[in-house]
This record gives structure tokens, C-alpha cells and sequence, in this order.
């Protein structure tokens, strides 16, 4: 009976000079998948934008998942500044739904490259791996920082799981064409208020 392969875990760039290619790569994924979409974008195509060798490619991103969940942690890492903000009056609950408008707003600029994003990360919750893992992890911290939790316990982890796939569900509405962006908008706000007001900010002092 034949072996089946276990899945290789991608290469870190760890020089300068592949820092750079790496960084070239996303950019020439980010631009694909804005015109092509998941299923319709090659591998080749990419390398070829980017200037690099099939074979360095698939080092770094040895599947389009793992390629298109990069993508979206390097989304993830510039929400770092709205999340930064002081929560003001209404709280850190609404800190959160800014946060989350602010990304829902940034994937939906690019509707095509959004559901790429979305659809690897589907995948690659199923399968787990290095990149998955990195990126849950930095997209669950921005949210704990705008909460102004330091010391995450297992019920903040919960709700911040609960509210990301709310904003999921929200966010794949909007691509299906249900809800539009200002109704998104609302049910963001509207679940993060519902959802994190009473822990959150209920006797917060301003």
C-alpha cells in the first residue's frame, strides 16, 4: 500500500533577500486573487509576477492555503494600530466592532481576493499547520488588546472566538450578496455590543 505524504510545513524566510521575495510573493498573490479568485488563480502565475522560481514558491507556500492565509495574517498584522486606540465613551465593545469594520472594510475593497482569503482559511482550519495557527493567533490578540485584556482566561478567549465568527458569518453575507455594507456594519456593532458590552464594559468608568 502506498505512503501518503504528510503535508510539509513552509519554509520561514529568515535573510533579508528572502524576506524581500517573500514579501513579493504576497504582494503578487494579493494582486491574483483580486482578479482571479482561489480556484482560478495558478501557482506559475504568481511566481511569475513575483519574479521568483516556481520551486521558491512552493518552499515558502507549498499549497494555495497556505499562500492565501499568509495573505490575510498580513492583514491581520495591520489592524495592530486601530486596535491600539484608546477605547473612548462607548467602551471597549465598541472597540472591538471597529476594529472588526475596519477589516471588514479593508477585505471588501477587494471582493474577490476576500473570498480567497476566506475560502484557505476554511481549509486550513481543517488541516491546522505553522501559518493558520500564527494567524488565529495575532487576529485573536488585536481583539484582546481593543478589549483591554493583558491575561487572557478561558472565557475572554471564548468570546472573542464567538464574536470573530459573528463577524465571519456577517462578513460572508456581505460577499453572498444577503446584507449589504452598511447592514454589516450595524450587525457588527449590534453583536458586539450584545455580545461583550456585559462583560466588557457594564460598571467601566470612563
Amino acid at each position: 500500500m502506498p505512503r501518503i505524504a504528510e503535508a510539509r510545513q513552509p519554509a520561514e524566510p529568515s535573510s533579508e533577500e528572502q524576506k524581500v521575495r517573500y514579501r513579493r510573493i504576497l504582494k503578487a498573490a494579493s494582486k491574483l486573487g483580486a482578479q482571479h479568485g482561489l480556484e482560478r488563480m495558478q501557482m506559475a502565475d504568481v511566481a511569475k509576477e513575483a519574479g521568483v522560481a516556481i520551486a521558491t514558491l512552493y518552499r515558502y507556500f507549498p499549497s494555495k492555503t497556505d499562500l492565501f492565509v499568509a495573505v490575510l495574517h498580513g492583514q491581520v498584522d495591520n489592524l495592530s494600530v486601530v486596535a491600539a486606540q484608546v477605547p473612548g465613551e462607548e467602551g471597549h465593545a465598541a472597540a472591538v466592532a471597529d476594529v472588526l469594520i475596519a477589516a471588514g472594510r479593508r477585505l471588501l475593497e477587494r471582493p474577490q481576493l476576500a473570498t480567497a482569503m476566506l475560502q484557505a482559511n476554511n481549509a486550513a482550519q481543517l488541516q491546522g499547520g505553522r501559518e493558520y495557527t500564527e494567524a488565529n493567533a495575532a487576529f485573536h490578540r488585536v481583539l484582546l488588546n481593543a478589549l483591554g485584556v493583558g491575561e487572557a482566561v478561558d472565557e475572554d478567549l471564548r468570546m472573542v472566538r464567538i464574536i470573530e465568527q459573528t463577524w465571519y458569518g456577517v462578513l460572508v453575507s456581505v460577499l453572498n450578496g444577503v446584507i449589504n455594507r452598511e447592514q454589516a456594519e450595524e450587525d457588527v456593532r449590534l453583536a458586539a455590543r450584545l455580545l461583550l458590552g456585559p462583560r466588557y464594559d457594564e460598571g467601566r468608568t470612563s
